[in-house]
């Protein structure tokens, strides 16, 4: 098959739905029903099956759609390695990151980084630390961007470090959360932030909160509280500074802030690569100009 082909059964078994896939890749839904009945008749196998819900995988299927992806894949690293040559930034940089992340900062890291160099392009992916940590073991994407210090044999790189507050309109420090009776907003999350909280919280109070409602997004989290509905616990790289809301630091025993880490990690071959030098380039910057508007 040729590698269009291939991409287009990967946009297939991403969307399972013809009319998203032929938005996606720009082409009719005949016309691409055409093109998949030439590429089933070429295997001697029915790849999809389709019905009213959308498509499903056949057993087939699933293993021509793996052998697509471990081709587009290979394309793209041999495409890679000829763009290293040159010297032109060139490629796509695949990247996986922490959500919280991916909506707070990456976006001003990227507007730069795409205004550089045009010829680049992203591949880019959200979620949970743990399944970064599993994009970057299988090496689909060259650099994972996870919060809290979790073990990598690989290239790891400090990014950022971020305090975290109790953000409320009503309460102005911490000890009112022993008399409140408004709830705690928590979000879920797979790292260790739950257990810096609860460490945090049983060392102050030896008790647990009063009422609680946890959502599934850090942004609902947020919001819910930015409207009044109870308190969080949220860390400054999702804040915004000019909200008419009450901030207060958590501290450790020795009234230090408590703060979050942020990692880079990857392995040092794909740090080799001109699209992922020329981002790590643009963080750096970026560090350098934060740095400064925060006076160190």
């Amino acid at each position: 098959m040729q590698i269009t082909e291939l991409r287009m059964l990967l946009v297939l078994s991403e969307e399972m739905n013809m009319r998203k896939a032929s938005e996606r890749l720009f082409v009719s839904q005949p016309a691409l029903s055409q093109r998949l009945q030439s590429i089933e008749k070429a295997w001697g196998a029915k790849i999809f099956i389709r019905s009213q819900k959308g498509l499903t995988l056949t057993p087939a299927g699933e293993k021509i759609v793996t052998y697509a992806k471990d081709m587009v894949l290979r394309e793209e690293k041999v495409r890679e390695e000829i763009s290293s040559l040159e010297g032109e930034v060139s490629g796509t940089l695949r990247l996986a990151v922490a959500s919280i992340i991916g909506q707070h900062w990456l976006p001003k890291v990227l507007k730069t980084y795409v205004q550089r160099y045009p010829q680049a392009k992203i591949s880019l992916i959200t979620g949970w630390s743990s399944e970064i940590i599993k994009s970057l073991y299988e090496d689909n994407v060259h650099i994972g961007i996870v919060r809290g210090n979790l073990e990598w044999r690989g290239v790891k790189k400090h990014l950022l470090s971020d305090e975290l507050y109790l953000v409320d309109t009503e309460l102005r420090n911490a000890e009112e959360l022993m008399t409140t009776e408004r709830p705690f907003i928590q979000f879920r999350s797979d790292s260790t932030y739950y257990q810096e909280i609860q460490d945090w919280w049983h060392r102050k109070f030896q008790t647990s909160p009063k009422r609680t409602i946890v959502v599934d997004q850090i942004e609902t989290c947020k919001q819910m509280a930015y409207n009044g509905i109870g308190y969080a616990i949220l860390p400054s790289v999702a804040l915004d500074e000019n909200e008419p809301i009450y901030k207060v630091p958590l501290t450790d025993p020795e009234g230090k802030p408590i703060a979050r880490d942020t990692w880079m990690l990857g392995y040092e071959a794909a740090f080799q690569l001109k699209q992922v030098q020329a981002f790590l380039e643009v963080v750096e910057d970026w560090s350098k100009e934060a740095e400064r508007e925060n006076g160190i």
